[in-house]
């Protein structure tokens, strides 16, 4: 018999958050050495070529959240997120060996697509098995593991590169993270297309939007619905910051002297903030609704960036990656269990691929935006400029969006 909920389905839940934390340790492993990289081992000066990893991880990633919902509604969850897994074999072992930066490129074009397909699915399927009582805390949930895994693969890569040198040493950890995933993926997770007839059937009684063209989701998800075009900006503008962070910070915290091992801390603490801060976040948006964690969240971002461009130590850089992740942490579950609120069951994987896609852009646009700015006026400009667009997100989010969360529930 189908039932939702996270206690009637929590075997199959917590094998899911599992199966995330190997897919965010997969893209942690870059997160603290491949600047570096690019800068001792490929000699390139310029901020936007450094950071063209990240546009090229950026724009596969979010075209690949596009489709994921709507491949995962026509071949099943369980697929996609295999699927997923296979796309990824290939990347630690091209980062190991990869003779120029073309290369590396290349694999984080292979990474993007796979997380675009492994962190959806996830997502998805969560959404999928828990219902509408308790979506936040189940994003809280997913959103918790990814991005510790994140935070932990960050400080283990950047400690072996300090330790042992730049490569390949670090990526053996990728070998792993693959192997492991792909066999959780393929042996012990169950597809969750039956829970969402269940909950469609539910739905169907008394909502009339069960029955929408892929064109309808992707305009009403981008610009029609207040609420869904809201998380959408929101989303983008988030991985916008997460972007500069990823591609500058590492860069900032060098030229402020550190050491690579000091580096692979601070480029840590970020996300574990934030992962850690998602078991109460999301929870916490059920209880209180999803609005005020959105908007606020911007704005503490916001703040969090500033005070790292004001800052030049290693505690004022730590206090600038706590508020980050903290208000990473307010947005991030939120905005997915607001998309679950807005969403018919019938629809709703085919609109979180478009909040992803949209989301996931920002990592393209803030990586190009943030390198063209600081070759052109330096890092610290960078950092002003999306700490202000980060700023009048939530400013848009206050004033467009309303609550989303059904309190009658």
């Amino acid at each position: 018999m189908i039932r939702l909920g996270l206690r009637e389905n929590l075997g199959q839940f917590a094998l899911l958050v599992v199966v995330n934390a190997f897919v965010g340790a997969m893209v942690g492993m870059e997160r603290s050495i491949l600047p570096a990289i690019a800068e001792q081992e490929f000699r390139i000066a310029a901020r936007t070529a450094i950071l063209s990893f990240i546009l090229v991880f950026g724009i596969s990633k979010a075209l690949t959240n596009y489709g994921a919902g709507r491949w995962s509604d026509r071949f099943g969850r369980k697929r996609i997120l295999v699927a997923g897994w296979l796309v990824a074999m290939p990347v630690p072992f091209i980062l190991m060996w990869a003779p120029n930066w073309s290369w590396v490129l290349f694999a984080n074009l292979l990474l993007g697509v796979s997380q675009g397909l492994t962190w959806s699915i996830t997502v998805i399927m969560k959404i999928d098995l828990v219902g509408p009582a308790q979506r936040g805390l189940a994003m809280g949930l997913n959103e918790f593991a990814g991005y510790l895994a994140v935070a932990a693969s960050a400080l283990a890569t950047g400690w072996i590169a300090s330790t042992f040198g730049l490569r390949p040493q670090p990526f053996y950890l990728g070998v792993g993270f693959v192997f492991v995933g792909l066999a959780l993926s393929a042996l012990v997770i169950r597809d969750t297309t039956d829970h969402v007839l269940h909950e469609s059937a539910s739905a169907d009684r008394l909502r009339p939007d069960g029955q929408l063209t892929p064109r309808d989701v992707f305009w009403r998800t981008t610009l029609r619905d207040r609420n869904l075009s809201s998380v959408s900006q929101a989303g983008l503008v988030n991985n916008l910051n997460d972007g500069m962070a990823w591609g500058l910070f590492p860069l900032v915290f060098a030229a402020a002297g550190l050491r690579l091992e000091a580096i692979g801390l601070l480029a840590a603490i970020y996300p574990a903030t934030w992962g850690v801060g998602q078991l109460v976040t999301g929870a916490l948006s059920d209880r209180t609704g999803r609005k005020p964690l959105i908007v606020w969240g911007m704005w503490v971002q916001a703040v969090g960036i500033a005070a790292t461009a004001l800052s030049a130590t290693f505690a004022g850089f730590a206090i600038g990656g706590v508020l980050l992740g903290l208000g990473t942490a307010m947005v991030y579950p939120t905005l997915l269990a607001a998309v679950g609120d807005v969403a018919h069951p019938a629809w709703r994987a085919s609109a979180v691929g478009v909040y992803r896609l949209w989301r996931d852009l920002g990592y393209a646009l803030g990586a190009l935006l943030a390198g063209l700015i600081a070759d052109a006026f330096g890092l610290g400009a960078a950092m002003w400029a999306i700490a202000a667009l980060t700023f009048a997100s939530g400013i848009v989010a206050a004033t467009r969006m309303s609550e989303t969360r059904d309190r009658r529930r």
